[in-house]
């Protein structure tokens, strides 16, 4: 279980695959570098960025999903550990940010679906929901994607929200290019959430 969480009310969490940008997308947000390691699944506890004295922390979560050389149990373990800690410290967590790769998603989600199979990104997506936490899509990397709409329509639809991808722009798809330093959609995502738990205070950090 992780352990190292600071004693805050408020919380952004960023999850997702591990290479799907979380880390550049953590230094866009706080302006600072975490170490993580050089390999997926080394960050194996949360990066946690606090604000002192603001009560608020951004949290990057250890990426999941396949990684090379990380047997099957330590995979397990990093999700059943990242289950935990939503669960934990859901009411506290104001938006849950699942970062995917916009380029890679859909071919991922679709080669992990069938009738036994739950896509790992799609099942934290309804966890999310499921223990109050509102969720919003980080469609990272998308200034490598051509077929923009089309690619985002197909994203939503594989979260089970209805194309067109355009009526969850504003607090729930955010389509970023985090390398690019392109995070507003999200930075607005995340506003409305803040917004919603009466919490404009924390408008400053996005």
């Amino acid at each position: 279980m992780f352990e190292t969480r600071p004693d805050r009310d408020a919380e952004v969490a960023l999850l997702g695959r591990s290479n799907v940008g979380k880390s550049t997308l953590m230094r866009e947000i706080t302006g600072h570098s975490f170490d993580t390691g050089g390999k997926p699944g080394v960050t194996r506890e949360p990066n946690h960025y606090d604000w002192a004295p603001e009560d608020f922390v951004v949290t990057d979560l250890p990426g999941f999903g396949f990684m090379a050389g990380v047997e099957e149990g330590r995979r397990e373990a990093i999700k059943t550990d990242i289950v935990r800690y939503l669960e934990q410290y859901a009411e506290r967590i104001l938006a849950g940010v699942v970062v995917l790769d916009g380029k890679a998603a859909v071919d991922i989600i679709d080669r992990h679906s069938g009738p036994d199979e739950i896509p790992h990104t799609v099942e934290l997506f309804g966890f999310l929901q499921e223990v109050g936490i509102p969720a919003v899509l980080a469609v990272n990397k998308m200034d490598k994607v051509e077929d923009r709409d089309e690619r985002l329509d197909a994203i939503a639809d594989r979260f089970g929200l209805y194309p067109p991808w355009q009526q969850w722009e504003a607090e729930t798809i955010a389509p970023i290019s985090a390398k690019r330093g392109t995070i507003e959609p999200l930075n607005q995502a995340v506003r409305h959430h803040l917004h919603a738990a009466k919490r404009d205070d924390l408008f400053k950090f996005f």
